[in-house]
């Protein structure tokens, strides 16, 4: 899921207004009735301009919807930089996924979540929090110790009172006591944000929660996107067939 520095729009991909919100919206022919909402990271940037990931949501015949949140950290918190009462979480809940729904005429539990860094997290964090709503997830270089950001003025020094307030709120500890969604991450080991992804790993295993880790890859390895769709199209497939 490489970043890349190209400003142009790629074929396929198009901007839409979603409660008022830009979002990056990828319709391929010929689409699976399933969808893969993309969180973005703390940059910003979005597939639109990355051509393997693009490459692979074509080549899979998956849509993609990518909102636009600034540095909201995709939690449940005010970031005044995206909304003065609207939080990013309620965004994605309230109307991202019910736009996606409504928009393609998809049923229930066909929508995956993703991203990378701050968005890896907030996809996982999601999944935790809401796995009858968002049961397949995934994340590259997710930055699960957001919290140590917390004092080096960034939003989340308003978002949170404290670095523990702060720490309180990061994924690993909204692991639900039971139906856990479908789960995947992947982050390299000179990455900044590795410690936190060994560490879910470690708490998944010792709580004995399935889930896929790959946490020996190379940096820039375009084979994690490839990866990562491929578990998200399965799952999706294998929620979809649920009958309750």
């Amino acid at each position: 899921m490489n970043q890349t520095r190209k400003k142009t729009m790629l074929s396929g991909w198009t901007r839409v207004a979603i409660a008022g919100k830009p979002a990056d919206v990828f319709d391929p022919p010929h689409p699976l009735p399933f969808a893969l909402l993309y969180l973005h990271p703390e940059s910003g940037e979005t597939p639109v301009t990355d051509s393997p990931f693009t490459n692979e949501l074509r080549a899979r015949r998956l849509r993609c919807v990518a909102p636009h949140a600034l540095r909201s950290w995709w939690v449940d918190r005010i970031c005044t930089e995206f909304d003065t009462q609207l939080t990013a979480e309620h965004h994605l809940r309230d109307n991202v996924v019910p736009w996606i729904e409504s928009t393609w005429k998809l049923g229930k539990r066909t929508v995956g979540v993703a991203g990378l860094g701050m968005g890896g997290q907030g996809a996982v964090r999601l999944g935790f929090k809401y796995p009858k709503q968002f049961p397949v997830v995934a994340s590259v270089a997710g930055a699960f110790d957001f919290h140590e950001r917390y004092g080096q003025g960034t939003p989340l020094d308003a978002m949170y009172s404290s670095r523990e307030h702060c720490r309180q709120d990061t994924a690993i500890l909204h692991i639900p006591p039971h139906d856990c969604p479908h789960i995947w991450f992947a982050c390299s080991p000179g990455d900044a944000w590795y410690r936190g992804n060994d560490r879910l790993h470690e708490k998944l295993a010792a709580l004995g929660v399935a889930h896929t880790a790959e946490l020996d890859v190379a940096v820039g390895d375009d084979r994690q996107t490839s990866s990562m769709l491929a578990f998200v199209v399965a799952s999706i497939e294998r929620e979809s067939r649920r009958l309750t």
